[in-house]
């Protein structure tokens, strides 16, 4: 009988290095490396494309790391967006958010070309009051102030007095130098203010479909199940909820807070990628991730923005009648520093 040898295995081929390893240093505490290859034609076609177009991308704290991370060039919250929109001198600008944000960039950059990756990125808020909605309110409420957050439509911001963050809101209200104001359209942000304030606010019924469901019953929870832990909270999540944090501010706020106080264990009651991304900021902090997805953030991807530059789509545009009005609301916020 014939002696047939076992076949050896063959050997697994090497695996060949990541691209862009700069780059997926930044992420790779929570993008795998399975998932980098798939993305990184993507980031390294849009790092070419914003050279050759002269383009930069401007992303929410709520955008995912990698695109946080890699590709964007300019981040923050909406009031630092909207600064810095101001300031560059690309000849287009990307928005990865939603399209409120896009719009304000535009109204800030009327002669530049203004993208959204994804025209039904939208907001909650910006959908819960229109320009009559704000008429009406003026005329109910003769000669009062009208301060709108900037989560609102360029037609929205068209009608008001002046705009206002998360950020700076308290500020204005009180800048302004009058008894009462109506405040747009975030209900909860506005009675977060008034609590905070000696002025009078008069609040429109807006929520923010990530914030609003956030409960003080979560909180109580959270205590509970992770004792010792540092609660911070948006001003957009009800009152009750605020009065159970151990800090609320804006995402840049909160970010803040994380960086100088070092919390060695935390939660952000905001969007997910918040937490993500501050997350990988300070790897030696222990963050606890209750979150809630905004869907409308999460429609912007690394392969929409790359067809965005590649196609130069979705084109942002303000009908000059209301750009100048709201130009001007925006312009008055950022007066405030």
């Amino acid at each position: 009988m014939l002696y047939t040898p076992t076949p050896r295995a063959a050997p697994n081929p090497p695996v060949p290095p990541l691209p862009l390893p700069e780059l997926y240093s930044r992420v790779e505490r929570h993008v795998p490396p399975f998932e980098w290859r798939i993305l990184a034609d993507d980031i390294a076609a849009i790092l070419k494309l914003k050279r050759e177009k002269n383009a930069v991308i401007l992303a929410h704290n709520y955008q995912t790391p990698d695109i946080y991370h890699t590709v964007a060039d300019i981040v923050g919250d909406s009031l630092a967006l909207a600064r810095e929109a101001v300031r560059t001198d690309a000849e287009v600008i990307v928005l990865a958010g939603v399209h409120f944000m896009a719009e304000t960039a535009k109204l800030l950059n009327p002669e530049k070309t203004v993208l959204i990756p994804d025209l039904e990125a939208g907001c909650s808020l910006a959908s819960s009051i229109t320009a009559e909605d704000v008429r009406l309110m003026r005329a109910r409420h003769p000669g009062v102030p009208i301060v709108t957050y900037v989560n609102t439509s360029a037609a929205v911001k068209a009608e008001s007095d002046i705009c206002c963050t998360s950020g700076n809101a308290k500020k204005i209200v009180e800048a302004l130098g009058v008894p009462k104001v109506i405040m747009l359209p975030d209900e909860y942000l506005a009675r977060n203010i008034a609590a905070q304030t000696e002025v009078e606010i008069i609040a429109w019924m807006g929520h923010c479909e990530v914030h609003e469901r956030f409960t003080a019953d979560d909180i109580r929870d959270l205590r509970a199940t992770h004792p010792g832990v540092t609660v911070l909270a948006h001003p957009e999540c009800p009152p009750e909820v605020v009065a159970e944090c151990d800090f609320t501010g804006s995402t840049a706020a909160m970010a803040d807070y994380v960086g100088q106080r070092r919390p060695s264990r935390v939660v952000l009651l905001t969007e997910c990628s918040m937490s993500d991304n501050v997350a990988l900021q300070y790897p030696d902090l222990d963050f606890v991730r209750p979150c809630n997805l905004c869907p409308h953030m999460k429609r912007i991807t690394v392969p929409k923005i790359r067809r965005a530059l590649e196609t130069m789509s979705h084109e942002v545009t303000v009908p000059p009648q209301i750009a100048e009005r709201a130009r001007r609301s925006v312009e008055r916020m950022l007066a405030f520093g």
